[in-house]
């Protein structure tokens, strides 16, 4: 399930127009019988919605990339003897769940999309105008008139993706988040020792004891400074945002204090969202196979109060069945 470089899409930006509402009948009744009948004109259908649908299988917006116009259809026009004309076709747009829609003009936030199979409409079609039955009075039997449709709407929509995951790893780069990644589960996240190697969220399915699993997002390398836009931080926090626990990374190679280290990336969650405070923290210190047991002793004082701590080599298949076990514990 790795996404791959330029496969990985997590925001688009397309123009969609609704259908337009088909305008009510004029029609007076007439038959063989009745040479100057009452208005029997029908009602215009209801213009085409554009519709946001879930859809668990996607994890990527990709599919919407090119597609940058997007058009429901129009309806028919009443019909005589009362007969509503046919509504336009629906335009259904799936996205993967975790996906966001905003309007591009004001920037607010028109819905989120969380569980498979789930729909909302984002632009309403034009209503269809009224038959002239429908104005048909004591005073007026006979009226020779009736509504024209509703016009379709056009928007700039923006839908952004928020990974939804159990547990994403937070990190420097070089942390050793994708090396974790490619140990505990399938996914092949491109691994190299530079910054910003991991240019996209992979995502792998861990497995777990009694055939359970979870979901652990790698999301790429904070950068200092990444809550101010820096770097490419920005667009990655967000996917942070949808994570039920954290997973802090620090290595045990560090030129700073695991404390430090932690307390700086934890000061760029904040600094993008203080509800980030709430979710579960746990903090795994890697490529621990350099340590012997006096060594880590010693780092174990100086470690960050109340936040569950592990020590691993992803390398060494070190204490990765106990960090598993923490995050367990931490998502449920």
């Amino acid at each position: 399930m790795s996404q791959q470089g330029s496969n990985f899409v997590d925001y688009v930006k397309i123009s969609c127009t609704s259908g337009n509402g088909g305008a009510g009948s004029t029609y007076l009744h007439r038959d063989k019988f009745t040479a100057k009948g009452g208005p029997a004109g029908g009602d215009g259908g209801h213009g085409g919605n554009i519709i946001i649908k879930g859809n668990g299988q996607l994890w990527t917006l990709l599919h919407l990339k090119f597609r940058k116009h997007i058009k429901a259809g129009n309806a028919e026009n009443g019909r005589k003897e009362m007969q509503t004309g046919k509504s336009g076709a629906d335009e259904i747009i799936e996205v993967p769940l975790g996906t966001v829609a905003k309007d591009f003009e004001t920037g607010e936030v028109l819905f989120e999309i969380t569980e498979e199979g789930e729909t909302k409409v984002l632009i309403p079609g034009g209503r269809g105008g009224l038959g002239n039955w429908h104005f048909k009075s004591s005073t007026q039997q006979t009226p020779r008139y009736s509504q024209p449709g509703e016009s379709g709407r056009e928007q700039w929509i923006i839908l952004e993706l928020k990974i939804l995951a159990d547990v994403g790893l937070v990190g420097f780069p070089n942390a050793g988040k994708s090396t974790l990644l490619s140990v505990v589960s399938a996914a092949k996240p491109e691994i190299a020792d530079y910054p910003f190697t991991t240019l996209v969220p992979n995502l792998g399915i861990v497995s777990y004891r009694d055939n359970k699993s979870f979901i652990m997002a790698d999301i790429p390398g904070i950068i200092e400074g990444a809550s101010e836009g820096k770097g490419l931080g920005y667009r990655f926090l967000r996917h942070i945002e949808r994570n039920s626990a954290l997973l802090f990374m620090v290595p045990a190679d560090t030129h700073r204090t695991i404390t430090e280290e932690y307390n700086i990336l934890l000061k760029e969650l904040i600094a993008y969202n203080p509800e980030l405070m709430d979710k579960p923290k746990l903090l795994a210190i890697t490529k621990s196979d350099v340590l012997d047991e006096e060594l880590q002793a010693e780092m174990k004082k100086d470690l960050p109060e109340s936040i569950p701590h592990v020590f691993i080599s992803s390398v060494a298949q070190k204490g990765i069945q106990e960090l598993k076990d923490l995050i367990f514990q931490a998502i449920n």
